[in-house]
């Protein structure tokens, strides 16, 4: 995968075809910034899914682990707080 693009919103409206493009043909990101902060991105849709796919795996694995160990006392609300906040 090649070097992320960093542009601001105002740039990837002027030519947001060739964003797309890019990530498709190129496999290349690209970073979408307003007002100097990253806050979006256009990626290759495969590594959106893969990114997905690890995300779920690591919940199961999560899940697996807490059953596999319970600890007596921590209501289901928590464990699934934890769970879905993720690691830290």
């Amino acid at each position: 995968m090649s070097e992320m693009q960093v542009e601001s919103i105002r740039q990837v409206r002027d030519h947001i075809a060739d964003v797309v493009d890019r990530a498709d043909r190129e496999d290349s990101p690209t970073v979408i910034t307003r007002r100097g902060r990253e806050v979006a991105a256009v990626v290759p849709i495969d590594l959106l899914r893969r990114y997905q796919q690890l995300e779920e795996q690591e919940i199961m694995r999560m899940v697996r682990e807490r059953m596999d160990n319970p600890e007596p006392g921590i209501p289901m609300e928590e464990v699934m707080a934890e769970i879905l906040d993720g690691p830290e």
